[in-house]
């Protein structure tokens, strides 16, 4: 039924009835036309009302007496669009390219004395915008914290250079009571974003049960056709504090209004009084921060005649879940395969499992301290984290049998004894090996592999090749094995010969110099 403005209906009646003016007379006085005053008598004539009634009654009912809706039996003129079939070819197939013109030519061809493009356009406006109506949301206590970064950047610079950086702003909204956290961060990596929920929880000092966030990428990975892929920092930290993560659907403010509230208040109301000021540090501007977030929280709200700390006390803080007993502790997480040689690498350093796992996938999960190694939910390695590029931890158990030896040998203090027992020459070798490595680690695996030559072709002649090796300058694996294959230390003159060490002289491996007429 047509909305039919009732205050100017009574005026009409008043001024027409009431006080006997004219048709003429009431239609300037009250600014309507002469037959829309005539329509009106005629239908309250006609209703048996008194104007004391109509004085009294309520609007909608009035305009029921007075403008009774007509039913007809007949069929519209014209079919109506399936408007549902409509608003799901348009949105559920964005990919195929379809538009409103070309649903309306197949409406035509299945209609053709249907609507013209113009009034199906209309139409179709008016269902969509009965679709978007808002739904004012409610939010019980201790539910549900908004967080996001807000737009507004803030500055930082740097003391020495003058060079400026901008720091991020992180704020978390409390559902019921709007009571709001802000703190700036170096930037919206992971491990500052998780950061500044820690300090939230402990701002608010309990944990909602459910986390609202925005899209951004250290909280979801995919949020698309009905998947949501929670990024898996993200989720431990909500398993932590026992929480629900729901992302709101990207493009959709309307789904997180706190939160943009909240941006919008902080900025105003404490970000735009930093305008002319110059803040040299993150931490520097979190101090100015937090007097004004006090003042942002205690401030009247004026529509609801009470502060957001107020509301918080008796809404939200005697819902919230106590915070954990352990602190949260930041962690990242990496899917790696294991190689070859029963390790996984993580930043350039390599990590054990037990041998049996090669080639398989497994779970890194780690922080400053130590590296967690799992394959199918199972821990199956732990190790102290390692920092310099190309150090290895690898655990004795961890190997074949047939490779332990080898690992017992993997000590700078066992391979030096054991080039003692070869000779002067290979102490040498051993001492330049190490000096020439970034890191002692590096000349393990060569130092080992040149010691072992000794088991095939002797002490003594090893040391004569490490000898000839060091006076060539020379510390590679594959050059030391060339020497001694092809005894490159006999191609001296007979001075040099003389010059070998007497215990040298009987080796069955030498020949004397008749040999050589």
């Amino acid at each position: 039924m047509r909305k039919i403005q009732m205050k100017k209906v009574r005026e009409v009646l008043r001024l027409h009835i009431g006080m006997n003016l004219s048709s003429r007379q009431t239609h300037r006085a009250a600014g309507v036309p002469r037959t829309t005053v005539q329509d009106y008598v005629k239908r309250f004539k006609s209703s048996g009302l008194s104007i004391d009634e109509i004085g009294t009654m309520k609007d909608d009912l009035l305009q029921s007496k007075l403008f009774p809706e007509q039913k007809s039996s007949l069929p519209p003129k014209k079919p109506l669009p399936d408007m549902v079939y409509l608003h799901h070819e348009l949105k559920q197939r964005k990919h195929t390219k379809v538009t409103l013109m070309l649903l309306w030519e197949e409406y035509k061809e299945a209609y053709p004395d249907g609507y013209e493009y113009t009034q199906f356009r209309v139409l179709y406006k008016k269902y969509v915008n009965k679709l978007n109506l808002s739904m004012r949301q409610v939010h019980l206590g201790g539910e549900k914290v908004f967080v996001d970064y807000s737009g507004l950047t803030m500055p930082i610079y740097d003391v020495q250079t003058g060079e400026m950086e901008k720091s991020q702003v992180f704020i978390a909204v409390l559902g019921a009571s709007g009571y709001t956290f802000a703190h700036a961060t170096p930037s919206q990596k992971q491990e500052d974003f998780f950061q500044a929920h820690v300090l939230a929880y402990r701002y608010f000092g309990g944990v909602p049960r459910i986390v609202v966030s925005d899209n951004l990428k250290s909280a979801v990975i995919t949020h698309s056709n009905g998947e949501i892929v929670i990024n898996e920092g993200y989720a431990d930290l909500a398993r932590h504090y026992n929480m629900a993560i729901e992302p709101a659907r990207p493009y959709k403010p309307k789904d997180k209004p706190k939160v943009e509230q909240g941006v919008q208040g902080i900025q105003r109301y404490i970000l735009a009084r930093f305008r002319h000021r110059k803040f040299y540090s993150v931490d520097e501007l979190n101090e100015a921060i937090a007097p004004l977030l006090d003042d942002y929280n205690n401030k009247i709200v004026k529509h609801l005649e009470q502060s957001r700390t107020q509301m918080f006390e008796t809404l939200d803080k005697p819902h919230l879940k106590p915070l954990p007993a352990n602190r949260y502790s930041y962690k990242e997480f990496k899917v790696a395969r294991v190689n070859q040689d029963y390790h996984i690498t993580l930043d350039k350093c390599n990590y054990s499992v037990p041998y049996g796992y090669v080639k398989e996938l497994v779970d890194l999960h780690y922080d400053s301290h130590s590296v967690k190694i799992y394959h199918n939910n199972t821990l199956i390695a732990n190790h102290p984290r390692l920092r310099r590029i190309g150090d290895v931890s690898t655990f004795k158990e961890h190997m074949p049998e047939s490779h332990q030896w080898v690992h017992e040998k993997m000590n700078p203090d066992r391979l030096r004894h054991w080039a003692a027992a070869i000779g002067t020459n290979a102490v040498a070798f051993v001492a330049a090996r190490f000096a020439s490595a970034e890191y002692e680690a590096q000349a393990f695996r060569p130092i080992i592999a040149v010691l072992s030559l000794a088991k095939l072709h002797g002490k003594a002649e090893l040391e004569l090749a490490l000898m000839f090796a060091l006076d060539k300058q020379t510390l590679k694996t594959k050059s030391i094995k060339s020497i001694l294959d092809k005894k490159l230390y006999l191609g001296k003159s007979a001075n040099n010969i003389h010059a070998i060490p007497s215990v040298l002289n009987t080796h069955k491996n030498l020949r004397n110099a008749q040999e050589y007429q």
